[in-house]
């Protein structure tokens, strides 16, 4: 057996990223930019008013000074005279400010007067003006390459003038379930057989790490057919197969890709649940074959796959998200194996509380469902009590 740490790493051991292609700014949620991204353009463009008042020099901005209103400037209506001696202009937020002036008297600050305003409260040079470019500025990057862009990003593109964005190729990933007894949901049941899970469950992992999806029909334990579907597969950037790839008399999954041209470079971590994981690569395509239990299969996904796709992408690899805790319940010495155990979290005045649940079966899907977190405990970790300080990592941090 091998470490997680020395999966993780060979796993993404040349991965390149994928090629560039071009996008429509409105179709970009969720992907991740090829290149930075600079502006086109200064934000704001001119100087403009961050509040509804008044513009004027400062030079007549002191309390009790009245002032004549020679014009409005409205957002994107500015005013195109000249502010002098003694005038003011009726501004609000986003317009922009008058040449001669350089200061804004809100409007709470103001009051009718014969033929304009008198000041209340004096104003300060520059003061509620947004200068020309103080948001970013002409060329400037915005955006860094292999962000992975949120609505946030799609706001600020949108602002600097980019309808259309540069972003990397989203891997494709097929997912293959094996197994006499699976079916897919809304099938018939076979006797004996399961509605399969997994599938749907890490196609979900994938497109949410950015993947495009083929959730293949369920294979049967048939070794020459497993062959052949497999190694006609190779328009996939990554194969993911569920199940068989342990040693029973029909795990035979590790074989048949084999057969069909894998190069094996690892099976088995020593960590549970997922131990039986196999690696290799057919090609150029990336094959990853995790186990049948559910909780197995998505910890291998969220482990391995997530962090593959997301490397395909240009996001560099990043160290689990873990976080102390206080242990909520007591727990027995580890073996040798890297140890994940679903938890609940819950607070007290001392902070977070991680307590593990009482049954950790790896085919327990709805136990899983109800976990807000992984506790993870080190190879050979000695018992440990309540109270006692451990690492968590909550699920919603690494897709799961």
């Amino acid at each position: 057996m091998i470490s997680l740490a020395e999966a993780q790493t060979r796993v993404l051991a040349g991965v390149a990223p994928l090629d560039a292609e071009t996008v429509a700014l409105t179709h970009a949620q969720g992907r991740v930019c090829a290149f930075g991204v600079a502006a086109r353009l200064d934000q704001p463009p001119a100087d403009v008013s961050a509040m509804d008042g008044y513009a004027l020099r400062a030079a007549d901005g002191a309390a009790g000074t009245r002032l004549r209103v020679i014009g409005g400037a409205p957002a994107g209506h500015p005013f195109e005279g000249v502010i002098g001696t003694g005038e003011c202009v009726r501004i609000f937020t986003g317009g922009v400010v008058p040449a001669g002036a350089d200061a804004i008297l809100i409007q709470e600050n103001a009051i009718a007067a014969a033929g304009g305003i008198e000041i209340t409260e004096a104003v300060q040079p520059g003061r509620h003006i947004r200068r020309k470019g103080q948001d970013f500025a002409t060329n400037g990057e915005i955006i860094a390459a292999s962000t992975r862009l949120t609505p946030r990003h799609i706001a600020l593109c949108a602002s600097a003038n980019h309808p259309w964005l540069t972003v990397r190729r989203r891997p494709r990933v097929a997912v293959l379930a094996t197994g006499d007894e699976i079916a897919l949901p809304g099938e018939p049941l076979p006797p004996g057989g399961i509605y399969g899970g997994n599938g749907p469950a890490l196609c979900a992992l994938a497109q949410s790490a950015g993947a495009e999806t083929v959730l293949l029909p369920p294979i049967l334990d048939d070794a020459a057919a497993l062959t052949a579907l497999v190694g006609s597969l190779g328009q996939f950037d990554i194969l993911l197969t569920i199940g068989g790839a342990s040693v029973g008399d029909h795990d035979l999954v590790q074989q048949a890709l084999i057969e069909a041209g894998m190069k094996l470079d690892f099976w088995k971590i020593a960590m549970r649940p997922g131990k039986p994981l196999i690696f290799g690569r057919m090609g150029r395509q990336s094959v990853i074959g995790v186990p049948g239990n559910p909780v197995a299969a998505l910890l291998c996904g969220a482990l391995f796959l997530r962090p593959l796709i997301e490397a395909m992408q240009g996001i560099p690899p990043s160290p689990l998200p873990l976080e102390p805790a206080r242990l909520g319940a007591p727990l027995g010495a580890n073996d040798v194996r890297l140890d994940f155990l679903r938890a609940t979290l819950s607070r007290d005045a001392a902070g977070l509380i991680a307590t593990p649940l009482s049954r950790q079966d790896s085919a327990a899907q709805s136990d899983f469902a109800r976990a807000d977190a992984l506790l993870v405990r080190a190879p050979l970790a000695p018992p440990a009590q309540v109270g006692d300080t451990v690492q968590v990592v909550r699920m919603r941090e690494i897709g799961l």
